[in-house]
């Protein structure tokens, strides 16, 4: 029998409409460029990664959202650039992905994830309150 693969826990998304101002804008959009380098690089161990068209963060392109489910924050990004923040994403995608509710202490998350969010999205199932 075929060895079952577990689905990713982990999705990072990319918006691949996404462009800089500092670009021509009749080049190849930057959020393509980011979503191939960051493939080409090789993905961390449980995350998986999707281009969709406009994630509406269009002034602070690039962009693109960190989730894990129903159980964990989600997080926007933006101002990225494809030639200097494929590393520290990966970084902060494989830190995220050893949490299980998507909290990474502040001091372990690369500088471009601390500087660089637009939006923290609380749990579809937050944990009960006391």
């Amino acid at each position: 029998m075929a060895e079952e693969t577990k689905p990713a826990e982990v999705l990072l998304t990319v918006c691949t409409t996404c462009r800089r101002a500092d670009v021509d804008p009749e080049g190849p959009r930057p959020g393509a460029i980011l979503l191939d380098a960051l493939t080409e690089a090789g993905l961390p161990e449980g995350v998986a990664i999707r281009g969709v068209e406009c994630l509406s963060a269009c002034t602070r392109g690039c962009s693109m959202v960190l989730s894990g489910g129903a159980d964990r924050y989600s997080y926007v990004y933006g101002d990225l650039d494809p030639a200097e923040h494929v590393a520290d994403i990966l970084a902060g995608a494989a830190a995220y992905a050893k949490t299980t509710d998507g909290l990474v202490p502040w001091r372990e998350r690369p500088v471009v994830f601390r500087k660089q969010s637009i939006a923290r999205i609380p749990p579809l199932a937050l944990p009960e309150q006391e």
